[in-house]
């Protein structure tokens, strides 16, 4: 069970604060919810309700520093791209969907490296995997940007060196 005022991840929407957990009434039930409102957006909040197992499981403590600094310095080689386009859509989503940070960094480095050779080759990314890129970038920027207080923009730099 989380507790108001942690910080969390919550799937694509990012690094998100528990900013209370209310109960509403929905017909003639009560559900309690997570209240999240995302660090990126100022405007956003996000009902999570507690009893929905698969929607709680989407969200997950950020990860520490030590954490992440040791993922960082420690990333294996890359994965060999699949080309079948359909399996590596279905492979993609999985990875996005179990917002594993390790599985993501991996993810975006071997889109990146992809994307490299396309250009050597005159040649773009399909555009299922640079959606894809986009999102993996969005959930490990958030996060390795808040816990280690850095930009955005630097946390790139440091996956793929």
């Amino acid at each position: 069970m989380y507790s108001i005022g942690q910080t969390v991840l919550y799937g694509t929407n990012g690094v998100c604060n528990i900013t209370d957990i209310t109960t509403k009434k929905v017909g003639k039930i009560s559900l309690e919810y997570y209240v999240l409102k995302p660090l990126c957006s100022n405007t956003s909040t996000l009902f999570v309700p507690t009893h929905n197992e698969q929607l709680v499981s989407k969200i997950r403590y950020v990860l520490t520093e030590d954490e992440i600094k040791n993922v960082l310095e420690n990333l294996p080689e890359c994965d060999e791209w699949n080309n079948n386009k359909f399996e590596r859509a279905e492979n993609f989503k999985g990875i996005i969907a179990s917002a594993d940070f390790l599985e993501l960094v991996k993810l975006i480095r071997l889109i990146h490296i992809h994307e490299v050779q396309q250009y050597s080759h005159g040649k773009r990314l399909h555009i299922s995997d640079e959606r894809i890129l986009k999102e993996a970038e969005k959930m490990v920027c958030d996060e390795v940007s808040f816990v280690l207080q850095i930009d955005r923009n630097s946390v790139i730099q440091l996956i793929l060196k």
